[in-house]
């Protein structure tokens, strides 16, 4: 069965994005891009949000005449991974998304049962608070930036229910930015 997967950075308070809606704190070195594209090649199929959607955009309506190297790699991977857009007010999509017709929990339940590689990403926090709470999210993958933000959307719903987590992988990367990397317990209950 596929695993679902839920990867972003967050500061060290967190927070993914600021009280402003900012996360330029959050940009990559060279080292933590590679983790990123690590973790994208194992990807099958992407859930997002519309904030999320809208702003990952950017990879597929900018010229990859203006990237560098690492970023053309990104970009011929994260362009052509089917996409799935969670969202109110959206009608269309662009690029290789569809909107979801169903919920969180019937779209990865379906997914699962699809005979497709890879895992099921789930990105942006208000999708990934409603997975989490419905017990769908098997592994963390956080990124920490060394930064304080005081405030904005938190990476983990505060309501969230208690998951056990075993660690897989931690490791500090460029810049004092810490991976790591949880699966839930196989023998625990998510309560």
């Amino acid at each position: 069965m596929r695993k679902v997967t839920y990867s972003m950075g967050m500061s060290l308070d967190g927070f993914i994005v600021d009280a402003h809606g900012a996360f330029d704190w959050a940009a990559p070195s060279e080292e933590v891009f590679r983790q990123s594209l690590d973790e994208i090649r194992d990807v099958g199929v992407h859930l997002m949000g519309r904030r999320l959607y809208e702003t990952m955009r950017y990879w597929e309506t900018t010229d990859e005449a203006s990237f560098d190297e690492l970023e053309r790699e990104w970009a011929g991977l994260w362009n052509p991974l089917p996409k799935l857009v969670f969202s109110r007010t959206l009608t269309e999509v662009q690029g290789n998304a569809r909107l979801a017709t169903r919920s969180v929990a019937d779209e990865v339940a379906r997914l699962r049962a699809e005979p497709a590689d890879g895992d099921i990403a789930i990105g942006g926090a208000t999708l990934a608070v409603e997975a989490a709470r419905l017990g769908l999210i098997d592994e963390y993958l956080i990124r920490v930036f060394p930064i304080l933000v005081g405030g904005g959307l938190p990476f983990f719903a505060r309501n969230q229910r208690q998951v056990e987590l075993e660690l897989i992988e931690s490791r500090v990367l460029d810049g004092g930015v810490v991976f790591s990397h949880y699966r839930r317990r196989a023998d625990a209950e998510v309560r």
